[in-house]
C-alpha cells in the first residue's frame, strides 16, 4: 500500500451533492475524483478533477469514466448494475460496491426479501401488483400500513400511508407499478447507523437518531436517545446487513427502534448517505473519506466519535422552481462550532436539499440542546423569492 502523485482516480457515477462531498474528502488521501452526471456543471464539478456528461445508466458515458479510472463507484442508485458489470468485465476497471448489490437495493422488495432470508429482522411485508392484491394483503397485516413502489423511490417519494379501505385504489394508482406493502410500524425512533466494508475489516459508525417529517429527513443527532441496549441491537442488526452485501464501501442503513426496543430495518443505500453527514465534522474519519479508502483499498479510519453532534438539513421552501439565493446565512455562519455545508445547486425547488448545517457540541451536550442550538441558528434561513 503507498500513496503516489498524481495519484489514484475513482470515477463515480453520479455528481450531486454526495459527489461533491466526496471530492472534498477525496483531496487529503491524494485520490483524485472523475463524476459522470446529466447535468451541466453538476454539484460536484467545483470538487472533483472532471465531469464527464451523460445519463447515469448510459454505457458510454460509464465506459469513459472507467478508462479514466482506477476504480468505479456510485452515489446514486439510478446507476444501471449491468452496465457497470459489463463495463468491469471488458475494462477490468473493479466497481464498488458490487453491482450485485446494486441489484439487491434498487428492488425493495428483492431487498426485503434477501435480508429476511439473512435473518435480519424486517418489518411484514407482501408483493402486490394491483389494488385487489394490496386489498388481500392489508387483511393480512392491517390497516394502516405503507405501500411502496419498488423500484426509483427515495426521499419519501414512492412511499403513499394507506390508513383505510378507502385508501386502497388511489394509494396504488399513486405508485403505478410493481409495488410492496409493508406494515405500519408504531416506531419509538428511527435510527441509522454507516457501515463499511472495507479489503479485509468492517467498521461501524456511531448509531444515530434521524428525525424526519413528510417521509424528508430534517435533522440527525449523535448519540441517539436510546439505550445502550438498543444502540448495540443497531449495531449487530447493521452487521448482519454487512455480511448480505458484496464489495467495498460505505452502506446507509436505516431502522426502526419499537417501542419495546427492537430494531426493525427499515431500508439500505449502498452509498454514503444524508444521515451520515454529520460525520464530517462530528468524527475522526468521515463517511466519505471511509468510502474513498474502502473502495481505493486502503485501510478504514477510525469512526469515533469526536463530540455529540447534530446537523440540519437545508430544505427548498418555495414553490415552483428558480434560482437559489439563500438570505439569513448570518446567525448560521457566525454561531460557535457550527459548520455550513452549501451544495451549490443553481436551482431551489420546494424541499430540495440545498445544504446541511452541522453542530459540534461540548462532550457533555445533550441531544435536546444541540437540536435546540441547530434550529435556533436555522431560524433566519429561507430562500429570496424570484420573480
Amino acid at each position: 500500500m503507498e500513496l503516489t502523485s498524481p495519484g489514484t482516480t475513482v470515477g463515480v457515477v453520479g455528481g450531486g451533492q454526495l459527489g461533491r462531498m466526496l471530492g472534498e474528502a477525496a483531496s487529503p488521501l491524494g485520490i483524485e475524483l472523475v463524476v459522470s452526471d446529466p447535468t451541466p456543471d453538476a454539484p460536484a464539478a467545483p470538487a472533483v478533477r472532471d465531469q464527464v456528461l451523460g445519463e447515469f445508466d448510459d454505457e458510454a458515458t460509464v465506459r469513459e469514466l472507467a478508462r479514466r479510472a482506477d476504480y468505479l463507484t456510485y452515489e446514486i442508485e439510478l446507476a444501471d448494475p449491468d452496465v457497470l458489470d459489463a463495463v468491469a468485465e471488458d475494462t477490468g476497471t473493479p466497481v464498488h460496491p458490487h453491482p450485485e448489490t446494486l441489484r439487491i437495493i434498487q428492488d425493495k422488495l428483492v431487498q426485503k426479501r434477501r435480508l429476511a432470508e439473512a435473518g435480519v429482522p424486517v418489518p411484514a411485508f407482501r408483493a402486490v401488483d394491483s389494488a385487489d392484491e394490496l386489498r388481500s394483503a392489508l387483511a393480512e397485516l392491517g390497516y394502516p400500513a405503507m405501500l411502496k413502489a419498488r423500484e426509483g423511490g427515495y426521499d419519501g417519494r414512492g412511499n403513499v400511508p394507506v390508513a383505510e379501505p378507502g385508501d386502497v385504489e388511489a394509494a396504488f394508482d399513486a405508485i403505478n407499478g410493481p409495488a410492496m406493502v409493508e406494515e405500519f410500524v408504531d416506531y419509538e425512533r428511527e435510527l441509522a447507523v454507516m457501515g463499511c466494508l472495507g479489503a479485509d475489516e468492517r467498521t461501524t459508525f456511531p448509531v444515530t437518531e434521524t428525525i424526519h417529517e413528510a417521509e424528508i429527513l430534517r435533522e440527525t443527532v449523535s448519540p441517539a436517545r436510546a439505550s445502550e441496549q438498543v444502540r448495540e441491537r443497531a449495531r449487530a442488526a447493521t452487521r448482519d446487513v454487512l455480511d448480505v452485501m458484496q464489495g467495498r464501501g460505505v452502506y446507509g442503513i436505516e431502522l426502526f427502534e419499537t417501542g419495546d426496543g427492537e430494531i426493525l430495518l427499515n431500508e439500505i443505500a449502498p452509498r454514503p448517505h444524508n444521515s451520515g453527514h454529520w460525520t464530517i465534522e462530528g468524527c475522526h474519519t468521515s463517511q466519505f473519506g471511509q468510502h474513498l479508502r474502502a473502495v481505493t483499498g486502503l485501510a478504514l479510519g477510525s469512526t469515533g466519535r469526536r463530540a455529540p453532534t447534530a446537523s440540519k438539513n437545508i430544505l427548498g421552501d418555495v414553490d415552483g422552481r428558480q434560482p437559489a439565493r439563500l438570505t439569513g446565512v448570518e446567525r448560521p455562519l457566525s454561531t460557535d462550532r457550527l459548520s455550513v455545508h452549501w451544495y451549490g445547486k443553481r436551482e431551489v425547488y420546494h424541499l430540495r436539499k440545498m445544504g446541511h448545517l452541522t453542530l459540534v457540541g461540548e462532550q457533555n451536550a445533550s441531544a435536546g440542546g444541540l437540536l435546540a442550538g441547530i434550529r435556533d441558528a436555522a431560524e433566519p434561513l429561507t430562500f429570496a423569492e424570484t420573480d
